[in-house]
């Protein structure tokens, strides 16, 4: 009888233990994101604008300069409400995720579980904050601003679509490459993030710096990977309204235009795109890794 007693207290202990854990990791993820996006939030805006129009470093800061300082700031929101969202949604589902697939213990979990569960969770933030993302590059296409000066204006004019179009042309277009880019991406942050630091850790170096440097290097890894399908997401999703709105090939061909039939073009914004993610993902993954620590001692 006693052994039994003891068995069920052990497992309540147990499910204690993994609640907390999982309910840890989406407040950790969430303070983690919101820093680091405050931080590379002109960087940002910068690498969207090279995106949308091809331009280069210097023409870019100079439209965000003739715009002022009343517009500079235009668009943070979305994106600050996203990578908030993001960041709880990206940790917590993909510990939610490994501890429901994998039967290893936590810690010891194979390359296989990572990656699946960061799969998943890739997936499950590109459902939560594709409308987020469509919002926030309405934004910031400077060419919008007299059409959309603020983000009521944006949701009125997907509201007024009818339903299927709502989801379509409105607050989900683009998902499937959304999906492939977040999907893709987050399988292969995971899978390496925590084999890279834990290498570092064994090279002597301050305790804060394996994860920051291991979040730069995958962070910067895969998106230069992923850049193309960025460009492509941000030129479909800063397109409004039925008329303006292109089938996808045509996307391609006039992003491919634009860039005069060169691959090098398409990763115009590449540059600044290794300085933000290194910051964003060097950030986000050192301060996750500190508060992680800290919420558990």
């Amino acid at each position: 009888m006693s052994s039994r007693n003891s068995e069920k207290e052990r497992e309540e202990v147990e499910e204690k233990q993994r609640k907390s854990r999982l309910s840890r990791s989406y407040r950790v993820g969430a303070a983690s994101s919101f820093f680091a996006t405050l931080a590379t939030f002109p960087i940002y805006k910068t690498i969207f604008r090279q995106q949308l129009h091809a331009s280069s470093i210097m023409q870019a800061v100079q439209q965000l300069h003739q715009e002022g300082l009343r517009h500079f700031y235009r668009g943070l929101f979305p994106p600050l409400l996203a990578k908030t969202l993001q960041g709880t949604v990206m940790f917590g589902t993909y510990e939610s995720f490994l501890c429901t697939f994998s039967s290893q213990a936590s810690g010891c979990y194979s390359l296989e579980d990572r990656a699946i569960a960061g799969l998943l969770s890739g997936f499950s933030e590109a459902l939560v904050l594709s409308p987020f993302e469509r919002v926030q590059n309405v934004l910031q296409d400077g060419r919008k601003v007299q059409r959309f000066p603020t983000t009521q204006s944006i949701l009125r004019e997907f509201n007024s679509y009818p339903v299927k179009e709502r989801l379509a042309l409105g607050y989900y277009r683009g998902l499937g490459l959304i999906l492939l880019r977040n999907g893709l991406g987050s399988a292969l942050y995971f899978s390496f993030k925590d084999p890279l630091r834990d290498r570092l850790s064994k090279k002597g170096l301050p305790s804060w710096l394996p994860a920051l440097i291991s979040g730069s290097v995958n962070g910067t890894a895969i998106c230069l990977m992923l850049y193309p399908l960025g460009v492509l997401i941000a030129n479909m999703q800063a397109q409004v309204g039925r008329q303006e709105t292109l089938p996808f090939w045509a996307v391609v061909a006039a992003v491919w235009q634009t860039r005069e039939g060169r691959a090098t073009l398409l990763y115009r914004g590449g540059s600044l795109l290794i300085l933000r993610s290194g910051l964003s993902w060097g950030l986000t993954t050192a301060v996750h890794d500190f508060l992680l620590q800290a919420t558990m001692s």
